[in-house]
Order: C-alpha cells, then sequence, then structure tokens
C-alpha cells in the first residue's frame, strides 16, 4: 500500500526541515559538539514540523554513522535511522501520545522506564511525548525529579501547540527544558515544497492551484501535503489545476468571490439578496465563503495602498488593480473591521445567511469617506457657501447630507464646525460602518449686534446689563446649573485691569464659593463669548475681602450648616421657627 505524501517525504535530516531554521541549526549543532540537553519543548502550530524534528533529533543521536558524519546530520540509511523514520517499534526511540496517556500512574511507568540504560554504550534513549499539554498537572509533578536529574544518555522531547496550559498547569517544568518555538510556514514555502514534491511524483502543477492549496493549509505544511493527496486522488490526474483543487477541496469558486467584490465596488445592494441565495442553493458553507471574501478584500485593501498583489491569480489580480481608484483605505478598513466584529457572533450563529447578507448590505451602502485635506480646501475655497455642490467625489444621497457652518474665523461655532468635520473625515463616528457625507458650508459674518447684544468695551454698565445673559449661557451648561445658581447670588465687578472680571459673593457662603471656584473655567468662556479680550475671573468675598486658595473641604454637616444660615438671612419668621421648634432640614 502506499504510503501518504506526509509521510513519504517526511524529512529525513535537520536540513530537509523547511522553515525551521533556526531549530535544527541549533540541534544539529548540539549534536556534533556534544552539548545535547537532557530536555526539549518544541511549541508551535499543528504541522510545522514538531514531531518531525523530534524524530530527526533521535535519528542523529542513535545513527549508526554518527561517528563517521561529524557535521551531526543522521544519515538516513542505516537500521537504526530508517526505524525511527518510519515510526517503527524501536529498544531506544520510544513516541507516547500524551492526549491517551495522560495521567500520573502513566508519568510513573515513564520515569521507571526511564532507569534502564540504553541498548548500546553508545546509544540514547529518547522519550518523545506528542500532545504534551495534555498531561495532568500530577503527570507534571511526577515526571519533575527525573527531568531535573535524568539518568546518562536519556533525552526527553515534549511537542506542543499550547504552551501555554502547560506553563499554567507546571511553571516549574519549563526552567528543565530548552525551549524552542517554530514559526508558521509561509505560503510561498509551502507553495515550493508542493512543487518539488509533486515533480517527484511524475504531476504537473498549476501556480494558481498551489497557491490555493497553499492557502488552504493555513500554514501547515502537513495539512498541505494531505490536500495535495486528496487532490491526486480524485480520478486519473494529467495535472493538478486550479478547477481540480476547487473539485478535490470544494472551495468557492474564484469567479464567486469576484463576483461579490464587484456588487460591493458597484453599491449594488439589491443584488446581495439573490447573490447569497445562490450560495445557499450551490450548498457552499458560509463561513469559508466569508473567510475567502475577508482575503480579497484585504488584498485589494493592499492593492490600494501600493501593493501588487501577489498572492492572487492572474485574473483575481487584474479585477482588483481595476477596482484601485474605486475604493478608498478607509473604506476598506471599516470593512474589514465590520467582519471581524461580526465573526465571533457569526460562528455561533443560526442565521448565517441572514447575518451575511446584512453585513453585505451594509458594506454596499457604505459610503464613501471624506479625507480631512478636502474638507478643510472646502473651507478655504472662496465658493465654500450655503448651497454649493458637494466634495468632488464624494456622492449625496437625497436626504442624507449634513451642513456644518462656520461662523467667522476664529471663532468657538467655527471652531466646532471644523473639529466636526474633521471626526466625519477621519471616520470618528458612533457608528463607522456608516459614514454620511458632509457638506461644509460658510454663513456670511453676523451684523453688528445692536444694543443688549455682544459689547465692543468692557465697562461697569455694560457687565451689569449683560449679567443675567452670561449666566443663562450657563444654565445651558447641564454640567454648570449649580455654577449659575451660585452667580445669581453674586454681583459682577470691573477687576483689577481691563483684562479681569471680579464676581463677588453676596454673603460668606462655602457652597457657593466652591462652586464658582470650580466652575471658573465655564465662566470665563460665558464671558469671553461677550468680551473676548477678558483673560481672568476672580472670586472675592462680602466685605471686600478676596478669596484666596481653594475652599476648604466640605462635609454633609457643613453643607446643612450653610443651607440653615442660608434660610435664616432670607426670613427671620423661618429662623425664628427653627430656634423654637428645634427644627431640622432635612432636603
Amino acid at each position: 500500500m502506499p504510503l501518504a505524501l506526509a509521510r513519504k517525504y517526511r524529512p529525513k535530516s535537520f536540513a530537509a526541515v523547511a522553515v525551521q531554521t533556526h531549530v535544527s541549526a541549533t540541534l544539529k549543532g548540539a549534536i556534533a559538539r556534544g552539548r545535547v540537553a537532557h530536555g526539549y519543548l518544541f511549541c508551535g502550530p499543528r504541522g510545522t514540523g514538531k514531531t518531525t524534528l523530534a524524530r530527526v533529533l533521535a535519528m542523529a543521536l542513535n545513527c549508526e554513522r554518527r561517528a563517521e558524519r561529524m557535521d551531526g546530520e543522521p544519515c538516513g540509511e542505516c537500521a537504526s535511522c530508517r526505524r525511527v523514520w518510519s515510526g517503527s517499534v524501536s529498544l531506544d526511540v520510544v513516541e507516547i501520545d500524551a492526549a491517551s496517556n495522560r495521567g500520573v500512574d502513566d508519568a510513573r511507568e515513564l520515569r521507571e522506564r526511564a532507569m534502564y540504560a540504553p541498548s548500546g554504550d553508545t546509544q540514547y534513549k529518547v522519550y518523545i511525548v506528542d500532545e504534551a499539554h495534555m498531561l495532568t498537572r500530577e503527570a507534571w509533578n511526577a515526571l519533575l525529579k527525573v527531568l531535573e536529574e535524568p539518568p546518562p544518555r536519556v533525552v526527553f522531547v515534549f511537542a506542543t501547540t499550547e504552551p501555554q496550559k502547560i506553563a499554567q498547569s507546571a511553571a516549574p517544568v519549563l526552567s528543565r527544558l530548552q525551549r524552542f518555538d517554530l514559526k508558521r510556514i509561509g505560503l510561498s514555502d509551502i507553495r515550493d515544497r508542493l512543487r518539488d514534491v509533486l515533480a517527484q511524483e511524475g504531476v504537473p502543477a498549476d501556480d494558481d492551484a498551489l497557491a490555493m492549496i497553499a492557502r488552504a493549509a493555513d500554514g501547515s505544511m502537513r495539512d498541505a501535503l494531505s490536500l495535495a493527496d486528496q487532490v491526486l486522488a480524485l480520478g486519473d490526474v494529467a495535472a493538478v489545476t486550479a478547477d481540480r483543487v476547487r473539485d478535490a477541496l470544494g472551495l468557492v469558486p474564484e469567479d464567486t468571490y469576484l463576483e461579490f467584490l464587484a456588487l460591493l465596488a458597484e453599491r449594488r445592494a439589491r443584488d446581495v439578496f439573490p447573490a447569497v441565495e445562490r450560495l445557499a442553493d450551490a450548498g457552499i458553507d458560509f463561513g469559508t465563503f466569508l473567510a475567502g471574501l475577508t482575503d480579497l478584500i484585504r488584498s485589494q485593501l493592499a492593492v490600494v495602498l501600493g501593493g501588487d498583489g501577489h498572492d492572487l491569480s492572474e485574473r483575481a489580480r487584474a479585477v482588483v488593480v481595476s477596482y484601485k481608484d474605486t475604493w478608498a483605505a478607509g473604506d476598506l478598513l471599516r470593512m474589514l473591521n465590520a467582519i471581524t466584529e461580526l465573526e465571533p457572533r457569526f460562528r455561533k450563529s443560526s442565521q448565517q445567511q441572514l447575518l451575511l447578507e446584512t453585513l453585505l448590505v451594509r458594506c454596499a451602502l457604505l459610503d464613501r469617506a471624506v479625507s480631512l485635506e478636502e474638507v478643510l480646501r472646502e473651507l478655504d475655497a472662496p465658493g465654500g457657501a450655503a448651497g454649493a455642490p458637494p466634495l468632488a467625489g464624494t456622492p449625496v444621497p437625497a436626504g442624507r447630507e449634513t451642513r456644518t457652518a462656520a461662523r467667522g474665523a476664529g471663532s468657538d461655532a467655527a471652531s466646532s464646525a471644523v473639529s466636526g468635520v474633521a471626526r466625519e473625515a477621519a471616520g470618528a463616528r458612533p457608528h463607522p460602518d456608516v459614514a454620511v457625507p458632509v457638506r461644509v458650508a460658510r454663513e456670511p459674518a453676523p451684523p453688528a449686534a445692536p444694543a443688549g447684544g455682544p459689547a465692543t468695551k468692557l465697562d461697569a454698565e455694560g457687565l451689569a446689563a449683560r449679567w443675567p445673559a452670561i449666566i443663562e449661557r450657563v444654565r445651558r451648561n447641564r454640567q454648570s446649573s449649580i455654577l449659575a445658581a451660585a452667580l445669581q447670588q453674586s454681583e459682577p465687578e470691573l477687576g483689577t485691569d481691563a483684562a479681569s472680571v471680579t464676581v463677588r459673593l453676596a454673603e460668606r457662603n462655602e457652597i457657593l464659593l466652591r462652586a464658582i471656584e470650580t466652575g471658573r473655567s465655564d465662566l470665563l468662556n460665558a464671558v469671553r463669548s461677550e468680551w473676548p479680550a477678558v483673560v481672568r475671573v476672580d472670586v472675592a468675598l462680602p466685605g471686600g475681602g478676596a478669596a484666596s486658595g481653594p475652599p476648604k473641604r466640605l462635609t454633609a454637616e457643613a453643607v446643612k450648616a450653610e443651607q440653615v444660615a442660608s434660610l435664616r438671612r432670607r426670613d427671620p419668621v423661618l429662623g425664628a421657627a427653627i430656634d423654637a421648634l428645634d427644627l431640622e432640614l432635612l432636603d
């Protein structure tokens, strides 16, 4: 019976292990220099060579020609190497599956077997423990002593895809082992390996077909060889083509992804539902489709940012490049963000078709982002008046315009308008998946205020006349309602210079003083709306004293006492009733 490709082409030397040169070079050097450790931990994703490296290490340590080879590589041809490579029974190399031998009794048996000497004077006893993260805490504790002080010429090799579980259940073990982290295998390395293997099998292969298998393998060389085996098993194979790979692996046709990309680029939201219905009729897995569409949108983003889309087929690359000027990078980023937010729910949902349809409709209706430079240019343009046409390249659906008026250069209203437009252009919105197009309008400067409007020169008469308007402006700020109440019980005065205003309290009241002190910045803003030249607001106590430093810390009792004292001063009758009836202020 022929071997599977993953077994038939398993590497027989350190040099043949793809990508993991940082591990293989270290192990080979340790064997050549006689500095082999007693324990190793190989970590990494599945199919990246953990067990293969462990077997090659065991082959090199027990190779019958080790004395002849000074480079640390196994010969791969002697009886010992062939036995280890094929996984046959060996006295000196023992492979253990920790998933089914995970208990403390299994660990004790392993510890007892490790006490026996190897079969020869130059041999090593090598124990390869796969899926090591499945061992229980008690099993690790049973192995702890033998890992710290193992018998001579005994080597333990642990392989795991989840080293964090070992750190949680057996942290002391990690300090007894040399840890090597294996890398995911890149698409180009997988394609090169597949091309070599298929060439040895005498089967030609298209580059697009190899790329599809490499993407489906998701960084695992073993999975890539297994998928290639699956393609070769599909009848008589004269060549490995993209169509044959799709048929064998049940992949979504490339034309389907390009159809949906065109649907999103042309904003044809009405076509989403029949297109998804065709996916359902074809029996396509929605999760697989969404993953493939995400990869295509990612490639579109790379091309928009200046990439070449080298990981795409020629046809897909041509389509993606043709849409380069259709998309903005911010639009594609928001699409990818919407997909990543949906994915956790999508996998568990029983309504995947509905979720996919709503996602695609959102992406198709996604209004294009406006760059901040365009907004600022529109603000500075002479024709940037109300009713001007929208920004170039910015679609404005009926009833969806947002006009932002800038009332004079340098004013607070203009600043807020520019910052609001900037937030729109940068996509900083409560709902980032829908960006409403922005039309910037500039209103003419308001005429000079009549009597009772904003004063041009600060004087005592104007300050007294405008004080109620200042209090009302403060009151409109919901966070400054207490400040407004305190200002109603104060009198405004001209400050010591032309750039300051003094607020004098009508009575010595810690509550009022604290309210004005903490809201001083809000009060200053309100005053400057009338007299922009004012730069400072001071607070003064009745009788000519100035409020220096922050007010003392208030307690609930002090606040109640101040309120009672204020009531007494306002209404002597109420004060007499408090004394006569021993009344207490509740609220």
